[in-house]
């Protein structure tokens, strides 16, 4: 989702420029849900109908975080004499998602400059600094995969809940929980050259929020007796580490954009 603007000015934008931006799209990609949503009401959630038309709880999280990004896409308009045809991939689920036509990791291209790295301890030594190169792929990143994991276990949680207990609070919980992952994944589709790395960091602070109010919902709900204690403990856990978990991410991309400076 790489993207160039006029409103660069030549001016290197940090993450808060990036966040003030970022905050204008959401409010224009809300609108154009609403416009093209087949209920328009909002009576059913986008993530309930995403899961009677996916084959599994995994295809309706992957499906959720491609729409997210094709609608703030919307709004990152493209300079086409900067990108080539390729950037038609990222309407390929399956590139999203770091996968190839046979649904395996495509990595030749990178293999030819890690080659030396392949195995052993050296290579596992540098991983985190592989991953945070455009070389990296999204399902690698820890995080993600953390929030994409969480997320399908919420959405299997989700469909155990009797519709009369499925309050205001369980469908943002719910949501929030899906918007974990799709923001880390708008943020990684930004890359982690300077240019850009602010608008990844915008976007992980999006997940960290969702994070946060995840986490307060999760207490609330808490009181409506819809967990076991030993399921709520263990989604509690999970949650908390994962929000601790975006949050040192945060200040790792911090760091590269420092770094970049100097």
């Amino acid at each position: 989702m790489q993207q160039h603007f006029d409103g660069f000015d030549d001016e290197q934008w940090d993450e808060f420029k990036w966040e003030a931006h970022l905050n204008e799209v959401e409010k224009k990609s809300e609108q154009l849900r609403k416009f093209i949503a087949s209920d328009p009401k909002g009576n059913t959630p986008r993530w309930l109908t995403l899961l009677q038309e996916s084959q599994n709880e995994d295809d309706a999280f992957e499906a959720y975080v491609e729409e997210e990004l094709l609608m703030d896409e919307a709004y990152f308009p493209e300079d086409e004499d900067d990108w080539d045809d390729e950037d038609d991939d990222w309407d390929d689920e399956d590139f999203l998602f770091g996968l190839n036509g046979d649904g395996l990791m495509d990595q030749s291209e990178e293999d030819e400059d890690y080659d030396e790295f392949d195995e052993g301890e050296e290579w596992k030594s540098l991983s985190d600094e592989y991953m945070y190169t455009d070389y990296g792929s999204l399902e690698d990143l820890e995080a993600f995969f953390e929030a994409k994991e969480f997320a399908v276990d919420i959405l299997k949680w989700a469909e155990t809940v009797p519709a009369k207990q499925q309050s205001k609070d369980f469908q943002e919980f719910v949501d929030e929980t899906l918007k974990i992952g799709a923001k880390l994944a708008g943020g990684h589709s930004f890359g982690f050259e300077q240019e850009y790395i602010g608008a990844n960091i915008a976007y992980s602070k999006k997940a960290l929020a969702s994070a946060n109010h995840a986490l307060e919902l999760l207490q609330a709900l808490k009181k409506k007796s819809l967990f076991a204690k030993k399921e709520y403990l263990e989604f509690h856990s999970v949650l908390f580490e994962l929000r601790n978990d975006i949050g040192i991410y945060i200040q790792e991309l911090r760091d590269q954009f420092r770094l970049g400076l100097e």
